[in-house]
């Protein structure tokens, strides 16, 4: 029988799925089950080089140090890769098989990529716990709740790691919406510790796969190595190119996913939900009738992100226009005369 731990895992953003879920709900899907920013980056032509040619090594590199100073570290530290996921069973060989502990609940690709790197892997809830693992994974702010672990506590617990060998993997993924100075990518050179940076959700370009791991240099060479050349597709260059060098867009957007993420939780509190954490690309409600308001919704053609292992638990991602608060906010106001 296949090890259920090795088995990919439910992730939202699945329209096939919520089609088979939901059949009669009205279409299109406002699709808030994702935290990728419905705001994508503005969309440009591509020179024809992006698609006819194999990417230049010098490219590579601009690349790499353009994203380097975005996360305050150096340009030898850093890897570029189709995004980040593929990086997760990579980074997770870099230390010798034993425990892999995971600060959950959380992300579940983490713990399914440790158990394919070879680790017997475990969820704790307790940040204190990760200590005694051979290789400590924290999601940081944390997908779906929003919990975030200071800086300070990451920093002690990698040099713990260091100490004896270990490994702490910080998955920053969200850290493009959350205070910045808690961000450890700049103490990865340190060694005991790989932080993950994805593209795709901040920037709202999931699709053109992007991510990088942040390193000790000897680290970065290894998974450089094991990536081998051309690892990203010319089109993702110069997306994240263009993306990384433009300071305005960024900043602009930090501003108007915070407004958004305020009116989201004010939309929830109309109808008496509190909402219980997130980042500004995400909200998480925690009630009772969780599963029914996922239903509730889903038939009205507005998706959130439901957990299985979780029933109580809800993960709504930002809308994307006017028509489609409209839509939440009318679904919503439906489900408070319901109740």
């Amino acid at each position: 029988m296949q090890d259920q731990t090795l088995l990919p895992v439910e992730h939202g953003g699945s329209l096939a799925r919520a089609g088979a879920l939901f059949p009669h709900a009205p279409r299109p899907f406002v699709d808030l089950s994702t935290g990728i920013n419905p705001h994508a980056y503005p969309l440009f032509d591509l020179p024809a080089s992006a698609f006819t040619r194999l990417p230049e090594p010098s490219r590579i590199a601009e690349l790499c140090a353009v994203a380097a100073r975005n996360y305050g570290a150096k340009a030898n530290e850093i890897v570029a890769a189709p995004g980040t996921q593929i990086l997760l069973p990579l980074v997770a060989e870099l230390c010798s098989r034993g425990t892999a502990s995971v600060l959950g609940p959380t992300y579940q690709e983490h713990a399914r990529a440790a158990a394919v790197a070879g680790h017997e892997v475990r969820e704790v809830r307790s940040f204190d716990a990760l200590a005694e693992a051979n290789l400590a994974v924290v999601v940081n702010p944390n997908n779906p709740d929003g919990r975030l672990i200071s800086r300070g506590d990451l920093l002690a617990l990698a040099a713990h790691m260091r100490a004896k060998s270990g490994l702490l993997v910080v998955d920053e993924a969200f850290m493009d919406v959350a205070p910045r100075a808690e961000s450890v990518a700049d103490a990865a050179e340190q060694g005991g510790l790989v932080v993950l940076r994805s593209f795709g959700k901040f920037f709202g370009l999931a699709g053109v796969r992007l991510g990088f791991a942040i390193s000790a240099p000897e680290i970065a060479a290894k998974l450089a190595a094991r990536l081998g050349p051309w690892a990203v597709a010319g089109p993702a260059l110069e997306y994240g190119l263009h993306a990384y060098a433009d300071k305005a867009w960024q900043e602009s957007m930090r501003v108007q996913l915070a407004q958004q993420a305020a009116r989201l939780d004010s939309c929830f509190a109309g109808v008496g939900i509190v909402v219980t954490g997130g980042t500004g690309l995400f909200r998480h409600i925690a009630i009772d009738n969780a599963s029914r308001l996922h239903r509730h919704l889903g038939e009205r053609g507005i998706l959130l992100r439901a957990f299985s292992d979780r029933p109580r638990e809800l993960r709504c991602g930002l809308p994307g226009s006017e028509a489609e608060w409209l839509r939440l906010e009318e679904a919503l106001a439906a489900w408070e005369e319901c109740e």
